[in-house]
């Protein structure tokens, strides 16, 4: 039997706030559209709110750079990603193979020693 993926544990007050960060930033690019300046300004505000509110996920960047494409403002892009995050959490590697080993010294190689 497969194991359910676990789930990044955010209260639902945090979901909740990011979701009406994410619905206001999408809403108001829409009336942004002649003002490319002041739409990009208002999606790095985003950004930089949902990163206080969710902690550091890399879906965030993908999400920002969408939103700087214009014409593409038709799409909830922030909604999107915030349910991405809720659902699915961040999109980190697993670095067990990266993880020093305290009892074999850096730059040894096996059983060479010099």
């Amino acid at each position: 039997m497969s194991k359910p993926l676990p789930r990044p544990r955010f209260s639902r007050k945090r979901l909740a706030l990011a979701f009406t960060l994410a619905a206001l930033a999408d809403g108001l690019s829409v009336f942004l559209t002649l003002t490319p300046p002041v739409q990009w300004a208002v999606d790095l505000v985003t950004a930089i709110l949902l990163f206080m509110v969710l902690g550091w996920q890399w879906i965030l960047l993908p999400g920002l750079i969408m939103e700087a494409i214009p014409g593409l403002y038709v799409f909830p892009f922030w909604v999107l990603v915030v349910g991405a995050v809720a659902m699915w959490g961040t999109a980190r590697p697993k670095l067990k193979s990266m993880r020093r080993n305290p009892n074999k010294p850096e730059g040894l190689k096996g059983d060479d020693r010099w």
